[in-house]
């Protein structure tokens, strides 16, 4: 199986019913999953603020906590370590992205580098991708 990097927001569709949601599970079983370990932190945040506007039920929201617990065992997640924080570091200024999407940017980038090939970079955020192809990543972009 070949792996891809998936960022939070294409994982949430996971999780959360929406727009994308199908693609997201499509790829998820084409590819192996690889993240930050970043993402459980942004992905529990992602969903708790969807519960606490009332987009998703308690029943729904502890459900997909459950789900999330479970399916943690599975991914593979990059340590933010400082070669990985150095590279983010110097995209916040380059690329003029946030923090959490800096460190994404970073682990994909530096694992790319160790596996000396292409590593599909999976995001449902426009601004995301956009950076990551300015970066040099394949980018799959989850609408």
């Amino acid at each position: 199986m070949s792996l891809a990097y998936f960022d939070t927001s294409a994982l949430a569709k996971n999780y959360i019913r929406e727009a994308g949601s199908a693609r997201v599970r499509a790829l998820l079983a084409t590819y192996e999953f690889l993240s930050s370990a970043i993402t459980p932190i942004e992905l529990r945040s992602a969903v708790q603020r969807r519960h606490r506007r009332g987009e998703i039920t308690a029943m729904n929201y502890n459900a997909i906590l459950a789900r999330v617990t479970a399916d943690k065992s599975f991914w593979q997640l990059i340590e933010p370590v400082p070669q990985v924080l150095n590279i983010a570091e110097d995209l916040v200024v380059n690329q003029s992205v946030r923090t959490l999407d800096a460190i994404h940017l970073a682990s994909a980038l530096l694992l790319q580098e160790s596996l000396s090939m292409p590593l599909p970079f999976v995001s449902a955020d426009d601004r995301q991708i956009e950076a990551a192809r300015s970066c040099q990543l394949q980018t799959i972009a989850i609408s």
